[in-house]
């Protein structure tokens, strides 16, 4: 999945249109089953890579390949239905050949920072936002690495220019541009990747909910969500129902609902998906493994649960697929082995069986197991229910790492990351460690209260992760405290790029109680030190801290490096 977006899409439109005309050669079901496959795993692939869009026109025509999937009976599909499949796979191909070609055309500036080519800026009442990329850290030093985000235009409909005047203003010290765009500007375009935010307040009325679908028809591929949505469940129902991605609430804040939307839609590549399989039939394995790896699952098989407690440490799998009967022991007996450990409680244990007994499968769920498969399985059914436990086991681990409120490494978490980063530095490299402390966030909380207060954590995490590298780590430490490392090549060389995110985070202003307005700083203690030095993480926190108090005691607002 590290390959570049144009050249994946490339391949993934001539893998279909493959599949496609092999079926239509030969319509047998185990063809269409393969389709259906590839379509799954397209999907998969692109919204792992945030192209909500794309993603969105190819679960659709998942979703009508699905609907036409029967069993062998009812293969070879109709004419009809071959003809429909057929123009949705055209236009979907034309979709992924046109943005393989053009929709990712990126402009690198002076720093490396991306941008796409500006569009025609409509007359009144609405805004454009096209989001930066975030981890430029150019000041780092050349050692930096320079991620750039896939940038895209997200468009503010409805509202006053008056009431969105101070949020455009706050949007561009997370690196986001706004200009003004007006209602009926777009055009109708199935190749428009862009965000729409929709202002819903005050227009609940029949006539917004028509915009809405037909901005949806126009945009099939885009992202919509609406902002100030009332507590309603019809009114949220119906706004789903003509084509909405997400509804934020009247009560929400308005910049971090835009904040973490646009960083939600950065997108990051993920680990491939790591699946033990215990089958003692090694053609049955190897069948699992071609279809767990045809979905970029990655797989390792053994033919015997003997050294199982071997392979999941080596291996580390996300999921074991586990053989119901095997010679040795039972996949139940090996499971109860494995629940002994506790570093293995939370590994999700799928059973594939040919057992049909209602009351055994309960049985052995009941020992540990979390679902049961009975062969022969459906191709398209197990991939989706590996992706769902894998995903599920990978968030109850985010969220066991990290702070509920910012979504940052929480305090352990973050001290493990850095003695990991110090033990396992490069000869010549340096990290610097960096203690970061709100200024009179007490007053802050006393003012306006701790909902206030929490917004102010939460946009200083969220421009920490936007500014800073996606190799550095950034961690609530307690409070409205964060911990930061960065390796560097020389000691103290994230302070100059550090010093610009305290200036901009300066500049931000809050609203509090009353809709009165407020700003707030920072200030920051640097301790640097290299591999040679041998140092101890505590005496690394200690030097930062002491760095902090002293930023405290200057005046506060400030960076101070220690000694």
């Amino acid at each position: 999945m590290n390959k570049q977006l144009p050249i994946l899409l490339q391949e993934q439109e001539q893998a279909l249109l493959l599949a496609w005309l092999e079926y239509r050669a030969n319509p047998d079901f185990e063809r269409f089953v393969a389709l259906v496959s590839l379509l799954d795993r397209f999907t998969n692939s692109l919204q792992e890579k945030s192209q909500a869009g794309l993603a969105h026109a190819c679960r659709q025509l998942e979703q009508k390949a699905l609907a036409l999937f029967g069993d062998e009976a009812r293969h070879p599909i109709s004419e009809p239905g071959l003809e429909e499949m057929e123009r949705i796979i055209v236009r979907f191909s034309e979709l992924m050949r046109y943005y393989a070609r053009h929709g990712f055309r990126l402009q690198p500036d002076r720093r490396g920072v991306t941008h796409v080519p500006d569009r025609s800026v409509g007359t009144d009442t609405n805004i454009v936002i096209k989001a930066t990329p975030e981890k430029t850290t150019e000041d780092v030093g050349k050692d930096a690495v320079e991620i750039g985000v896939k940038s895209r235009s997200v468009y503010l409909l409805g509202g006053e220019e008056a009431a969105w005047r101070d949020l455009v203003a706050q949007l561009r010290y997370f690196g986001v541009k706004a200009e003004r765009r007006d209602w009926h500007a777009p055009v109708a375009d199935d190749t428009d990747l862009s965000i729409y935010l929709v202002d819903m307040q005050g227009q609940q009325q029949p006539e917004r909910f028509s915009l809405l679908r037909s901005l949806r028809e126009r945009h099939p591929t885009a992202l919509i969500a609406c902002m100030n949505v009332a507590d309603d469940f019809a009114l949220i129902h119906r706004a789903l129902m003509v084509g909405v991605d997400h509804c934020f609430l009247e009560s929400d804040s308005a910049l971090q609902q835009i904040l973490e939307l646009v960083a939600n839609q950065m997108g990051t590549d993920e680990e491939s998906y790591r699946v033990l399989v215990v089958e003692d039939s090694m053609t049955a394995a190897h069948a699992i493994r071609s279809t767990l790896e045809s979905h970029g699952v990655e797989v390792f098989t053994l033919n015997t649960p003997s050294n199982i407690l071997q392979a999941i440490r080596s291996f580390q799998p996300e999921l074991i697929l586990m053989d119901m009967y095997m010679p040795y022991c039972t996949g139940v007996e090996a499971l109860q082995v494995i629940r002994q450990y506790d570093e293995f409680l939370s590994i999700p244990v799928i059973y594939l069986s040919g057992e049909t007994d209602v009351g055994l499968q309960v049985a052995a769920l009941r020992l540990g197991g979390d679902q049961f498969l009975t062969k022969p399985y459906n191709p398209v059914l197990m991939n989706a229910v590996i992706k769902s436990k894998i995903e599920r086991y990978r968030a109850l681990r985010r969220m066991m790492q990290s702070d509920s409120l910012t979504g940052l490494l929480d305090h352990t978490s973050s001290k493990q990351a850095l003695a990991d980063t110090l033990k396992n530095m490069p000869e010549g490299y340096y990290l610097d460690v960096v203690m970061l402390d709100i200024d009179h966030f007490k007053q802050v909380n006393d003012a306006h209260g701790h909902a206030v207060g929490d917004q102010v954590i939460r946009s200083l995490a969220w421009l920490l992760k936007q500014r800073l590298r996606q190799s550095d780590i950034v961690g609530r430490y307690g409070g409205e405290e964060f911990v930061l490392g960065l390796i560097v090549k020389a000691p103290g060389k994230a302070r100059k790029s550090l010093d610009r995110i305290r200036k901009d985070f300066n500049r931000i202003s809050f609203h509090g109680a009353e809709g009165k307005q407020f700003k707030v700083s920072f200030s920051a203690g640097l301790a640097s030190h290299g591999k040679s030095q041998e140092r101890r993480l505590e005496y690394v926190l200690e030097q930062a801290d002491s760095a902090l108090y002293q930023a405290k005691s200057q005046g506060r607002n400030r960076i101070v490096m220690a000694s």
